[in-house]
């Protein structure tokens, strides 16, 4: 196909918006489409001008199928999509190509604008004139079951093989349709979700994984409830942090030191980090999509931030309240530190010895102290006398935890449990982590690498089996890219971040942007080596 004349090769600096063709788009594939029109509307408009003979007698007819569709339908069609797009999670910075490319398939003259929450659908008419705008305005959380289907009828259009009319019908009833999973049912996933993740990335014991897990069933049963209550959704993550940390603190303020407090808290609110929206914001921003993506960067931060004070107020709170730990914990800090400096002054007895030595001065003694911190394990203190279940878990059980924690995170995501894609999602999780793993054993204190070779890994994974066994790449990375948040915040210090809740927003930009490079890097190498040109560009 030749390439058409305004589609030229230009310098990274000409991009000021998300104008990357679609894989599936019409200048890309070459489709063109032969079926425009439904049937049903075609035959009805032909029934009301006939008679009843004439009537009867085309009924009585062999009937040819058209696939042919009036302008309305076509147009209700790309607003129910960019609706089910929305409200499904799609990644934000292919939705303007997807809605651009459905239009030229179905010649539409239609224009799109993505804004956060919203998006302007502007529909032209060459015959009067005039153009049509109507604002889609909805939010929606990832549905990654939805999400696929929501693809192939998409596809399904692009390629011409359905008629806008059918697939309307079709994205309708997928909006409509019940949640997939009962609210219990998410609850208890919550629960399982926080409770492997305390184990994992952050150093808790058995004791402290059953505390994080009801820590994070109470947040979704707070999250309901802020659903319920416009006045208490502005402040449900406040609170919630603090309520988390606050218990952490107490618990962990016990005599015998059973429990450890950054494990507690750091995986109890695991749920309610902002993963995936920075994780989109970051994409678009390196898609040049400015607006959207800056938006979402800056309120992905300042809900991060939220949560680090909320767990800072909690924790400084019940200090507030139990003097002694509070002493205790400044007597822990005075111990830790590693220098310790005298300083002093001196007066000489007799000053007739030496007219070249001072009289009056000052001294300052020095001694560097070896940090000992053999009793602590990623900041919980574990003595080797403790029992078996107030240690961390060894390194083995990670063969165990890692693939049930993917299978959770999948269905936690509205995955069906019956799918094929399933055991491919919790394949390509585990892969990230190992490669996580791997990475952090021999680059240390880099957070923002190992994130991105992680990254890297479901990236090439995702991008393979999209190609070679027709999957779709965006719902089969989704899990594994998730996975790499909690882990690659744990390296960064835990989610508590030393104690600074201020740190949190640095160690997210870090992590994100790391995430961010290394599928750019993975879709960089497909579109390579690969024989379809078009197939790699911007999959996640």
């Amino acid at each position: 196909m030749r390439r058409p004349e305004y589609y030229s090769r230009r310098d990274s600096t000409f991009s000021n918006s998300s104008q990357v063709l679609d894989p599936d788009d019409p200048l890309v594939t070459g489709n063109r489409a032969r079926y425009l029109d439904d049937p049903e509307d075609i035959e009805k408009n032909a029934l009301r001008q006939m008679d009843y003979r004439s009537r009867r007698k085309h009924l009585m007819r062999v009937k040819i199928e058209f696939n042919v569709t009036s302008m309305r339908n076509r147009q209700e069609f790309l607003i129910k999509l960019a609706r089910a797009l929305m409200t499904f999670g799609a990644p934000s910075h292919r939705i303007e190509s997807q809605l651009i490319a459905a239009a030229r398939i179905l010649e539409v003259e239609a224009e799109f604008i993505h804004l956060p929450g919203v998006i302007i659908c502007s529909f032209g008419d060459q015959e009067l004139g005039c153009s049509e705008t109507h604002f889609v305005k909805c939010g929606g959380r990832l549905s990654l079951g939805a999400l696929h289907k929501v693809h192939l009828i998409y596809r399904s259009v692009v390629h011409d093989e359905v008629s806008a009319k059918k697939a309307t019908e079709q994205l309708e009833d997928l909006l409509t349709a019940p949640p997939m999973y009962s609210t219990a049912f998410r609850c208890l996933m919550a629960f399982c979700l926080s409770a492997l993740i305390c184990p994992l990335a952050f150093g808790g014991s058995f004791l402290d994984l059953w505390i994080a897990g009801i820590g994070a069933l109470g947040l979704a049963i707070l999250q309901l409830c802020a659903t319920k209550s416009a006045l208490y959704a502005n402040v449900f993550e406040i609170t919630a942090a603090i309520f988390v940390s606050f218990t952490a603190r107490g618990l962990s303020s016990i005599r015998s030191q059973i429990f450890c407090y950054t494990a507690i808290s750091s995986s109890a609110i695991i749920g309610i980090l902002p993963g995936y929206l920075i994780l989109s914001s970051s994409l678009e921003l390196a898609s040049k999509n400015i607006v959207c993506g800056s938006v979402k960067m800056v309120y992905a931060l300042i809900y991060t931030l939220f949560l680090g004070f909320g767990l800072q107020i909690g924790s400084d709170f019940y200090l507030l309240l139990d003097r002694n730990t509070r002493h205790q914990l400044d007597e822990l800090a005075s111990s830790l530190a590693t220098t310790v400096s005298l300083t002093g002054s001196w007066v000489a007895d007799n000053g007739t010895i030496n007219n070249s030595i001072p009289l009056v001065g000052t001294w300052t003694f020095t001694h560097t102290i070896p940090l000992d911190e053999h009793d602590i394990i990623e900041a919980c203190y574990r003595p080797r006398h403790f029992p078996w279940y107030l240690q961390p878990f060894p390194t083995w059980t990670a063969i165990i935890i890692v693939p049930i924690f993917s299978l959770l995170s999948s269905l936690a995501n509205l995955q069906p449990l019956k799918s094929k894609q399933l055991p491919v999602m919790v394949f390509i999780s585990c892969a990230s982590y190992t490669s996580n793993k791997i990475a952090n054993h021999y680059i240390f204190n880099r957070s923002d690498v190992v994130s991105a070779i992680g990254a890297f890994t479901v990236g090439l994974l995702g991008n393979i089996y999209s190609r070679k066994m027709g999957g779709t790449a965006f719902t089969s990375m989704v899990t594994g890219v998730l996975f790499l948040v909690p882990s690659g915040l744990s390296q960064a210090g835990g989610i508590t971040a030393n104690g600074n809740g201020i740190d949190i927003g640095g160690a997210m930009i870090a992590v994100t942007i790391g995430i961010t490079v290394g599928l750019f890097m993975s879709q960089a190498l497909v579109y390579m080596f690969g024989t379809r040109k078009n197939a790699a560009v911007f999959s996640f």
